[in-house]
């Protein structure tokens, strides 16, 4: 099963190699790996993803809190929460096939944002699940080159990072959209 885990830590040089240090010395996996600023210049948010049960979840969970940099960690996967990838992907457009590739842009709700005579350059974000959907569906028209950024999360509750202990009402979240 996979688990979205964020850690809100402070911004601190060696915090990411600490973190993926004491992850790897335990072998557990990260599947993916987002790291930047919050709003608050002294914290970084680090989203993972990390394959495994509820017995491996969790001592990751208690890993992490050990750790004297990280201030609070949250397992998304139990949660309402709102998830993108983003990918920059290079496919050719040689034989006449730019204009079946940008109907699919369109469709994908993705854009170009380079244009050369053999190929185009997308940027798409969403769900892992529409990324990997574009990938496949661009795969017949020859990917040239691909690269995603981690998977990034937030909560869809405003009480994210607040006191676990304090009783506060959640908003009802918005229909999710689909594509």
């Amino acid at each position: 099963m996979k688990h979205v885990l964020s850690a809100l830590v402070m911004n601190q040089p060696g915090v990411l190699a600490h973190i993926s240090g004491m992850l790897a010395s335990r072998a557990f996996n990260i599947d993916s790996l987002a790291v930047g600023a919050t709003e608050s210049p002294e914290l970084s948010r680090m989203t993972f993803v990390v394959h495994g049960d509820e017995k491996t979840l969790d001592q990751v969970r208690k890993q992490l809190e050990k750790i004297v940099t990280v201030v609070r960690v949250i397992d998304f996967s139990k949660e309402n929460y709102v998830e993108r990838d983003l990918m920059l992907i290079k496919v050719s457009t040689d034989h006449g096939k730019r204009s079946e590739v940008h109907e699919l842009v369109d469709i994908f709700r993705a854009r170009i944002v380079d244009v050369s005579s053999s190929h185009v350059m997308i940027e798409i974000s969403g769900q892992e699940r529409k990324i990997e959907a574009f990938i496949d569906i661009m795969r017949p028209f020859g990917i040239l080159e691909l690269v995603r950024t981690g998977r990034v999360a937030l909560l869809r509750s405003a009480a994210s990072f607040e006191d676990p202990d304090e009783d506060q009402p959640s908003p009802e979240p918005p229909p999710e959209a689909t594509v």
